[in-house]
């Protein structure tokens, strides 16, 4: 059952306000509306819970990973039930996110088991050694503190309550506090009731986890400038990341802000790909662009090949192959609203053509098709901005060396796909040294769209893909944004971490 407040150090609180939810079907519910002051006390909660969370053992808290897992399946008929009322995501699309959160969750719990993400070190001391001895020395990775995470409006499984950055973060052996997304409070109150029951059932101080919904503006600076939290975590817009990045490098105390903002994600169609198959890859991109209404991160908006009657081809199956999709339901009104304004800039740059074009309104998505040249393309950053949902840009450059000018003039991006036969491996081999400077990761003769969680993933990239280039916010690399390294100098083995005692 819904209490409609917020989960503060294991107590449901309710605010002096509440704000109605806008679901895509079924019945609108109130929650309460989030505050500084309950932003004050679910920190200062977290703060004291750290102390003994931290000092909890690998396998303990790999047990409290577990658990969270077993009471979000326990809960699993409800979440899928008040998901698709929220959100408007189909039954089969939930249950997969539900599956991919706590299969993070659960590989979380193993790698802390292995213990290899301590990255420990050992350099002995060495008494004789001239003209100076030299100290005995030893590192290990230690967790930083209090963590905020923002949950996102496109993932109300994965990327929120219990996803990526509260499971990683958790592993590390910080506590976290989410600041939900009001798209949809209900789904993160049940999954803040599974991690409230975990808590309760394994005797862990109640601060490790707390939840405050809705809220203004105000409750994300409030959360972000507290002294206490020590790093965020972030999944959404380009805009609001921003904006909460300035706040976290304008504290006195800087921190780090690990915001994933966004990518166009750009195909290059290589010209003996393109030839061989350039139908089947127009087919691909199609499904691919129109997944989940386009509201992937990972959405690949731009596609990039040399001008001439392939391209007409591709062209051709691509509006072939988006022509008869059916509208989709967009997960908010605000996302459905942007998606037609990102419509409307693109069909008014400069050079654009329409090859595919629809009616869209309320909260409704059907997709759209445009193409440009090169010069065009490049002339206008506009079009090389996100568009969140199923429209795609075809861009057709005069020749190789335009292919590798673009892809020098690309921001930041997740990701970036080569499609490519073997006689285009030259002209891969040059865009390659480009594309691994531009993307977090780079594919071959595929599409973006999903992001797989293991060791080898990198979900993150130059911004603006996201605010810290050398983070992942997906798969077990990103237990490393909440660590820091810590070196212990002669220290007697009973102050040392027990990770890093000998023997």
């Amino acid at each position: 059952m819904l209490t409609g407040h917020h989960l503060i150090a294991g107590d449901w609180v309710a605010g002096e306000t509440t704000f109605r939810t806008s679901p895509a079907h079924g019945e609108a519910r109130d929650f309460s509306v989030g505050t500084p002051a309950h932003v004050d006390a679910a920190v200062r909660a977290a703060e004291e819970a750290f102390w003994s969370y931290s000092a909890l053992t690998r396998e303990e808290r790999a047990l409290f990973l577990e658990r969270i897992a077993d009471e979000i399946e326990a809960r699993g008929t409800e979440i899928t039930a008040i998901g698709t009322e929220e959100t408007g995501l189909p039954t089969a699309r939930l249950e997969g996110e539900r599956g991919r959160t706590t299969g993070q969750l659960r590989l979380f719990a193993d790698h802390i088991r292995k213990g290899d993400y301590l990255d420990r070190r050992h350099d002995a001391a060495l008494p004789d050694r001239k003209p100076l001895p030299r100290p005995d020395i030893r590192m290990i990775q230690r967790p930083i503190g209090p963590v905020a995470v923002f949950g996102a409006s496109n993932f109300p499984l994965a990327f929120s309550t219990a996803g990526g950055d509260t499971a990683s973060a958790l592993a590390a052996g910080c506590p976290v506090v989410v600041k939900g997304h009001s798209a949809h409070p209900g789904t993160a109150e049940i999954v803040a009731q599974a991690i409230s029951t975990a808590i309760t059932a394994l005797g862990l101080h109640p601060g490790v986890f707390s939840l405050i919904q809705g809220g203004r503006r105000d409750v994300g600076e409030a959360l972000v400038r507290h002294p206490l939290i020590r790093a965020v975590g972030f999944t959404g817009s380009l805009a609001g990341g921003r904006a909460l990045f300035d706040l976290c490098t304008a504290r006195p105390d800087p921190i780090p802000f690990f915001g994933e903002l966004g990518s166009v994600n750009p195909m290059f169609l290589l010209p003996a790909a393109l030839a061989a198959r350039g139908e089947a890859i127009a087919q691909g991109w199609a499904g691919s662009l129109t997944m989940g209404a386009g509201q992937f991160c990972t959405n690949p908006g731009i596609a990039v090949m040399i001008d001439g009657p392939d391209a007409d081809a591709f062209a051709t199956a691509a509006k072939a192959a988006l022509e008869p999709m059916d509208a989709q339901t967009m997960l908010t009104d605000g996302i459905a609203q942007a998606y037609r304004d990102g419509r409307d800039r693109v069909a008014a740059a400069t050079g654009v053509q329409a090859l595919l074009t629809s009616v869209c309104d309320l909260r409704n998505a059907t997709p759209y098709l445009f193409e440009v040249s090169g010069d065009d393309w490049l002339a206008d950053h506009v079009l090389a901005e996100e568009v969140f949902g199923p429209l795609g840009l075809i861009v057709r450059v005069r020749d190789e060396g335009q292919i590798e000018e673009m892809a020098r003039s690309l921001q930041g991006q997740l990701t970036a796909t080569l499609h490519l036969d073997e006689a285009d491996h030259a002209l891969g081999q040059r865009l390659m040294p480009v594309l691994e400077r531009k993307a977090g990761r780079v594919l071959a003769n595929g599409f973006p769209t999903g992001v797989e969680v293991c060791d080898a993933m990198v979900h993150g990239g130059p911004y603006p893909a996201s605010t810290n280039f050398g983070a992942t916010s997906v798969g077990t690399m990103a237990i490393r944004r909440w660590l820091r390294p810590v070196s212990y100098q002669n220290l007697p083995e009973a102050l040392l971490p027990a990770d890093i005692r000998q023997g």
